[in-house]
């Protein structure tokens, strides 16, 4: 049996890099899901245009950041406990299928917390469900997210 990976071995791993990374650190992370965070920077690029004087993140902005954290870096985590370290970085996770609901606007310098729930994980494919809130605990996005790993 190989060893999962640490928090920070994950987010190493993650590929997704500034200004495209939206996950800061990995809270907890086992078999059954994983909780990660992110703090939208005042300074986002996409802020500019998205709207001028009001600015609010984008939804798929928004889904990209469930995305990283309950499908490439909770699939990284999955994948660490049925392969050897070595062979990990041989590996990318792909976001592949969503169904996702907004329920209220993340603005700049709002930090939301990410917790996913694993559905299915089979064949290297990953089903989640995924829940962001904000710093109020107050539901932003929910969503069932799929991804894969394929091969670099």
């Amino acid at each position: 049996m190989t060893q999962a990976l640490s928090h920070q071995q994950i987010l190493d791993l993650v590929p997704q890099q500034a200004p495209f990374r939206f996950i800061d650190n990995i809270v907890s992370v086992n078999e059954d899901g994983i909780v990660g965070q992110y703090t939208f920077k005042e300074d986002e690029s996409f802020y500019a245009g998205h709207f001028p004087g009001q600015p609010v993140t984008p939804g798929v902005i928004l889904l990209e950041t469930m995305a990283q954290t309950g499908v490439v870096a909770y699939g990284l985590y999955l994948l660490s406990l049925q392969l050897d370290q070595s062979e990990l970085d041989q590996w990318l996770t792909l976001f592949s299928d969503a169904e996702v609901e907004f329920s209220r606007p993340v603005y700049p310098g709002e930090q939301v917390t990410i917790r996913a729930e694993k559905i299915f994980w089979r064949r290297m494919k990953l089903k989640a469900r995924v829940n962001m809130h904000n710093a109020d605990n107050e539901l932003v996005a929910s969503c069932v997210i799929s991804g894969m790993g394929v091969r670099k």
